[in-house]
């Protein structure tokens, strides 16, 4: 006698609407604003740092040497560097005193450090080596007045270039370290210095055609 088989009931499964296509919607972006950005640090950290750059270290932590006391990988390495005179610009030295038994800057010194000043040429005075510069100015009361500026400047460094006022409105400085008989890094650190004075102000104006 065959048996009959009946088959359990499926739970008929729900079907999915189909997906809605939704038209483009063009987003604007805002920039956010101080007050936004400052509620953002304070949820980094409290400190109005957070993320958004670092900072130069407080003098309690240098001297605590957390630079050296590295959390991380075994070779990670952490410094601090402090600039020294050699990343310095000439125009930010000052100027060292020079003893006469000082030996005079080498050629080659002489023309490394001439590439860094602007408008200076070297010259030879009977054997002395000199640093010479040209201003064209536009009338002899200009000519006056960059001599006065010089002199602050130099008077400020405790070195003094050689100044004359020429005809027709030209001013020449020289500088050169008489005590040695030559040229020091002080006659470079002085024209560098030189040459971050005005003299937009005091040169020909330049004729402009129409």
């Amino acid at each position: 006698m065959a048996m009959a088989t009946t088959t359990p009931n499926l739970f008929p499964l729900p079907l999915s609407p189909p997906p809605t296509t939704r038209p483009f919607q063009l987003v604007h972006l805002c920039t956010p604003t101080r007050s936004l950005l400052g509620r953002i640090a304070l949820a980094a950290g409290g400190d109005m740092l957070g993320d958004f750059g670092g900072r130069d270290p407080f003098p309690a932590e240098i001297e605590s040497k957390f630079g050296e006391k590295v959390l991380g990988n075994i070779d990670t390495e952490h410094k601090i560097l402090v600039p020294n005179i050699a990343a310095l610009s000439l125009a930010q030295q000052e100027c060292s005193p020079v003893s006469a038994l000082d030996s005079p800057m080498t050629e080659d010194d002489i023309q490394k450090f001439l590439r860094k000043v602007v408008g200076w040429r070297l010259i030879d005075e009977e054997g002395v080596l000199k640093l010479q510069c040209l201003w064209k100015l536009r009338n002899f009361e200009c000519g006056v007045e960059l001599i006065n500026r010089i002199y602050k400047v130099a008077e400020a460094a405790g070195h003094f270039p050689n100044l004359h006022l020429e005809q027709p409105n030209q001013v020449r400085a020289e500088l050169w370290t008489a005590s040695i008989g030559g040229l020091s890094i002080n006659d470079f650190i002085v024209a560098a210095k030189i040459d971050e004075i005005r003299t937009s102000d005091l040169v020909p104006k330049k004729r402009v055609w129409a």
